[in-house]
């Protein structure tokens, strides 16, 4: 874990500010881009000029009270996003108090509205090309950080395998220094190698820790802008864990399930609503050809409805173009397979499409799914998974959704094998759930839908 360049990191310290002004500026860009959409000109009268002045002083405000523009590491750029929406909120809150309280009238509500959706969508696009650009670049060895490791070696061995398998975290082993080393040295003279070795930050991987011994090693990273993190000897498997503070306490809450906090939940729920009605408001062309086409070339109504299994266990009509000959299951539950008879040749052409799906944007729409999360199933189907993949019941807990990374990677399953095969990868999914992780599976399945790879 060497890093390329031991120059690489001189910028680092300058992205915030960065950060911050590239907002300011994109705030900008969105309100002359809505008052020219509104108003058809760019030259502003008394009200825009006092909306521009507003936006821009309450935004600089809240932005410095939240921090909105620190990047921390692991990157997380749901966690970013969030944040970002949060202080929209407040910025909205102290924006809209100042218009009332100081009687201001005359701004645009048209103006308003666009201002802040183009806002809302500038960030969005630079957040990710930040995230995705930090990846790349600290994967290739740039942008990284230098990290000493103190304490119990098998701990510190987990934490190094951790930076291997994550070349995007950006960390530079320095050195490690053991439990039964520190113990045979002064406190002094391990402040004076930490000294000499100049790391950015100071990982501790303790059992049990010393108080006297981690308040000297806080206060000396203070002193010295050196960060002191604390790892845990837990070792957690398919398990998650976060921390919470009881009065300077903190306490470890473990589940078997990741928490997905209210504000992702919201946050994805937004991107479904507004990337669903995008699909089929400029996608209805294509609705009624499929409509007519499906009609055309089999008999039996155009869409297919069939209960699945969403979240929490509650059933739903899940939508879709039909692709079979009516009554296809007639003798019971069955599931696809290749050359599968019941399939009429339209059906073929959609299911190497996905075409086929494009209907669940309603139950999108709905609340019944989430554009991408694990593909739901029939009960009768899920029953026979849980006895091979007791971890399925996991899946659970998301909304099913029209795509997912086992939808991609391996497509419709014939058997229930093949159905357990699948939900692997679905589960690596509910590990990593992230926007970052949405887009590209969304991106993959346009492809798959493009070269006609559909199982």
């Amino acid at each position: 874990m060497q890093n390329l360049d031991p120059m690489s990191k001189r910028y680092s310290k300058h992205l915030p500010l960065s950060i911050f002004l590239s907002d300011l500026f994109l705030l900008n860009i969105a309100f002359f881009c809505a008052h020219f959409r509104v108003f058809g000109t760019l030259v502003l009268q008394t009200p825009s000029v006092i909306f521009l002045l507003l936006i821009n002083i309450t935004w600089s405000a809240m932005s410095l009270v939240t921090k909105n523009f620190e990047v921390h590491r692991p990157l997380v750029l749901t966690k970013s996003i969030n944040t970002f929406f949060i202080t929209l909120s407040y910025h909205l809150l102290l924006f809209f108090s100042i218009v009332y309280f100081g009687k201001i009238a005359n701004i645009s509500r048209s103006e308003v509205l666009f201002c802040y959706t183009l806002y809302s969508v500038f960030i969005i696009l630079y957040r990710s090309l930040i995230f995705f650009s930090l990846d790349y670049f600290r994967k290739i060895g740039y942008n990284h950080r230098e990290v000493m490791i103190i304490g119990d070696k098998n701990i510190s061995d987990r934490l190094i395998n951790s930076f291997s398998n994550h070349p995007e975290y950006g960390y530079d082993l320095l050195g490690f220094v053991s439990e039964s080393q520190v113990l045979a040295m002064a406190m002094q003279e391990l402040l004076d190698l930490i000294l000499l070795k100049r790391p950015d930050e100071v990982f501790l991987c303790y059992k049990s820790i010393n108080t006297e011994f981690i308040e000297h090693l806080i206060l000396f990273g203070e002193e010295n802008s050196i960060k002191i993190k604390v790892v845990s000897d837990l070792f957690l498997e398919n398990n998650y864990a976060k921390l919470v503070d009881y009065h300077r306490l903190p306490v470890i809450q473990l589940s078997s399930t990741p928490e997905i906090s209210f504000k992702i939940r919201a946050f994805k729920r937004s991107f479904d609503l507004l990337f669903s009605s995008v699909v089929m408001v400029s996608g209805f062309p294509v609705f009624v050809m499929l409509y007519l086409v499906t009609k055309m070339t089999s008999k039996g109504p155009a869409f297919y409805k069939q209960e699945r299994i969403g979240k929490n266990e509650k059933p739903f009509y899940i939508y879709k173009f039909r692709s079979m000959h009516v009554n296809a299951e007639h003798f019971g539950p069955q599931l696809s397979k290749d050359n599968d008879p019941r399939i009429t040749k339209w059906g073929r052409v959609m299911r190497k499409t996905r075409l086929d799906e494009l209907p669940q944007f309603w139950n999108v729409l709905k609340g019944d799914m989430s554009i991408v999360g694990p593909r739901p199933e029939r009960q009768h189907f899920i029953e026979q998974i849980v006895e091979r993949t007791p971890s399925y019941k996991k899946l659970l807990h998301l909304k099913p959704g029209i795509t997912s990374i086992g939808q991609v990677h391996y497509g419709y399953a014939e058997n229930v094998d093949q159905m357990c095969i699948r939900t692997k990868y679905d589960l690596l999914y509910l590990q990593n759930i992230s926007f970052n992780s949405d887009i590209d599976i969304i991106f993959k399945t346009v492809k798959v839908m493009v070269q006609g790879k559909g199982k």
